[in-house]
């Protein structure tokens, strides 16, 4: 049994919690998520604490139980609060910018590179070297962060590319200089 999935998640004033037709669906200050419930779990609200239930008839909900209340709390998380991930470019004359629902990085390639910005998140670019990803959706905040770090990760030699915030890059030594030998 899932020790961690029996814990209650707290809800926060102003988020709304409901289950209509097997779908979770989570209101609150920053905008509403939903997320499928896997078979064999239920909801149950008491005094602002919301608890996941599993049906031990049913055959994987033990597996499944942590993950539920990991998802169900991440969705009250972010409709209350909001996630966000910073990353900053590293490099003579890498910046960002945002051009409508576009990202526009130029990042030394011989062509600017540009990508959608979905539209659940929220672009600021910060002294165009830093660019601030904010949401409600965890893995959405999360995976467009990868998927702009994955243009250009950081290389080891001299620490040029895209990092997160606090991201420490390991450098190597470069080829050590050849010695004359007499």
């Amino acid at each position: 049994m899932s020790r961690l999935g029996k814990t209650p998640v707290l809800l926060p004033k102003g988020v709304d919690v409901k289950v209509v037709d097997g779908v979770v669906q989570v209101k609150g200050p920053k905008g509403s998520l939903s997320e499928p419930l896997k078979k064999g779990f239920s909801i149950k609200i008491e005094e602002a604490q919301l608890f996941i239930e599993s049906d031990p008839a049913v055959e994987n909900p033990p597996a499944f139980h942590g993950l539920m209340r990991a998802l169900v709390r991440n969705m009250v998380e972010g409709v209350s609060v909001g996630y966000a991930k910073k990353l900053t470019l590293i490099g003579v004359g890498y910046r960002a910018a945002v051009q409508g629902q576009m990202l526009d990085l130029e990042l030394g390639f011989s062509h600017p590179t540009k990508l959608p910005i979905p539209s659940a998140l929220q672009i600021v670019i910060e002294k165009g070297t830093t660019i601030l990803i904010s949401g409600s959706d965890k893995q959405r905040v999360g995976q467009f962060a990868a998927s702009i770090r994955a243009i250009k990760p950081p290389e080891p030699y001299k620490g040029k590319g895209i990092r997160y915030e606090n991201e420490r890059v390991r450098k190597k030594a470069g080829k050590a200089a050849k010695g004359k030998t007499g």
